[in-house]
């Protein structure tokens, strides 16, 4: 899918999507409890960058825990991004937050952030390149030592136990009964529209995109987590590199 047709997919998606998703908070709750440990050292008015934020709920989680942060929400689904503005108002949290629809090229370098949360994003970033550059344009807006927290399906599609670990996974997504042919057409959707990577070769696109050696911190069936340090300004440079294919926004496992 292209930009367009993915920000179409999200929209009609949006005011769903909490419901269609909630059987899969266990793993993102587990994926947030090990989040807080990873930024646990970040400055007491830390500045965040979300990209992709969706519907907000990593957000909401840590301005819970940590009330001296501030964040920039970023999501090229206009619909997401109302509803992430709906929730985060209920929880009297719009006056610590700034909203962004748009991709993240698009975000003014008016501000450095000293972590950034990219969650089921960079998946749907097919080209490898394009994939490390768009990790590159995070590192840019990130302050010197800043943390990127990623997370993405990853496993090795050529492996001869990718079908059993697809068929699991499928239990886990399936709201209805499991059957051969939903699991075809999930392999089918992946392959065409997902960049399911091996954790090693996923790791090395972050690592090419200016960050330190990347360190995965959780895994839940398909769902990886990685966190990993701006490197140097040598290392991370040429500001601005952008690629028309780059999605910034949540995905659906």
């Amino acid at each position: 899918m292209n930009d367009d047709e993915l920000r179409g997919v999200f929209d009609r998606m949006a005011s769903a999507y909490d419901s269609k998703v909630a059987r899969m908070a266990p793993i993102n709750n587990g994926l947030y409890f090990l989040l807080e440990s990873v930024l646990a050292e970040l400055p007491q008015e830390a500045r965040i960058l979300c990209v992709g934020v969706g519907t907000g709920t990593e957000l909401i989680h840590l301005a819970g825990v940590f009330p001296g942060w501030r964040f920039t929400a970023v999501e090229p689904s206009g619909a997401m991004l109302d509803v992430c503005r709906t929730r985060v108002g209920e929880v009297d949290l719009s006056s610590r937050c700034h909203f962004h629809e748009g991709y993240l090229e698009s975000l003014p370098l008016e501000e450095m952030y000293d972590a950034a949360t990219c969650f089921l994003v960079s998946q749907f970033i097919l080209d490898a390149q394009a994939r490390s550059d768009f990790f590159r344009q995070i590192a840019n807006r990130l302050l010197p030592g800043g943390i990127l927290a990623n997370s993405d399906l990853s496993a090795d599609v050529e492996s001869e136990d990718y079908d059993a670990l697809l068929a699991v996974w499928q239990r886990v997504m399936a709201t209805s009964t499991v059957s051969a042919e939903g699991l075809d057409r999930m392999k089918s959707g992946y392959a065409k529209d997902v960049a399911i990577l091996p954790s090693a070769a996923l790791a090395s696109i972050i690592e090419s995109g200016g960050f330190d050696r990347p360190v995965q911190f959780f895994q839940a069936g398909l769902i990886h987590g990685w966190f990993a340090k701006r490197a140097t300004a040598t290392h991370a440079q040429h500001v601005g590199r952008t690629d028309p294919n780059h999605p910034a926004r949540t995905g659906d496992p």
